[in-house]
């Protein structure tokens, strides 16, 4: 059960992130390149927060709606 939640969660993040290379390849690069303009600790900051709003979600999904 445990693997399978884990196959679902990485195929999830394979088609959004596949989605945004097959939709809009030349956004993709002006997102790379405005990326590149934020300093470093501004970035970490930026992924621990998603990081954190994620595991949020997972709990929410999880506990509060029953999965």
């Amino acid at each position: 059960m445990i693997l399978s939640h884990i196959f679902l969660a990485v195929g999830l993040v394979l088609v959004v992130e596949g989605l945004v290379f097959a939709l809009a390849p030349s956004r993709l690069e002006d997102l790379i390149k405005a990326l590149a303009d934020i300093p470093q600790e501004t970035r970490r900051l930026l992924g621990l927060g998603c990081v954190g709003f994620g595991v949020l979600l997972v709990w929410l999904a999880k506990g509060a709606f029953g999965g």
